[in-house]
């Protein structure tokens, strides 16, 4: 982890930490650096993503007009992550992704992909379980997924299988006009 340093939070109407029952507040100053209100210390992204791996639960807000930055804040480190080491997203994925922004189904892509994620860190969570805690290094989870290359991809195959037949039926039920009886643009009107 980054070495902090302490310093006396600049004056400002930024709004502060809530204490014990509201998120850990993170300043972010005109100068890129960022302050932890609770800490009274500037951070660094690497011990933002500390914070993340870790599950505490913060916000970063600009630190003159309060908007919220966590998103913008989140992204970046995920951008160090794919360009400093193995990156998770393929380039055909990542413009994949790019070509469902703006269109009709952003918002079903959206929670697609956070059902996805959700279950996939369930299952992950399940095999650390049952694996007898096989460490939570990178090494060692591929070391066991490659053992268990031929279950996984049966399971994550039937997963894959599933979702594709029920976003199938959907359609057809668009089609249809079942799914949005009498909305217009979405099949037959009774």
């Amino acid at each position: 982890m980054a070495t902090r340093r302490r310093a006396a939070a600049p004056d400002d109407t930024a709004p502060q930490g809530s204490g014990a029952g509201g998120p850990r507040i993170l300043k972010k100053y005109p100068n890129r650096r960022l302050y932890d209100t609770q800490t009274s210390a500037y951070v660094t992204l690497q011990d933002v993503k500390a914070m993340v791996l870790g599950g505490e639960d913060f916000e970063v807000r600009d630190a003159k007009t309060g908007e919220d930055l966590t998103r913008a804040i989140l992204l970046q480190i995920i951008l160090e992550e794919e360009t400093g080491g193995v990156p998770m997203f393929s380039t055909p994925m990542l413009q994949q992704i790019i070509r469902f922004y703006g269109q009709a189904m952003q918002g079903v892509l959206q929670d697609y992909l956070a059902r996805n994620l959700q279950t996939f860190t369930e299952l992950q969570a399940r095999f650390a379980e049952h694996s007898g805690g096989l460490g939570a290094t990178p090494e060692a989870w591929a070391q066991f997924m490659q053992g268990q290359a031929p279950m996984m991809q049966g399971l994550m195959g039937n997963y894959i299988e599933q979702s594709k037949n029920l976003f199938v039926q959907m359609q057809e039920q668009m089609a249809k006009g079942a799914l949005f009886p009498g909305m217009p643009g979405f099949g037959k009107t009774k």
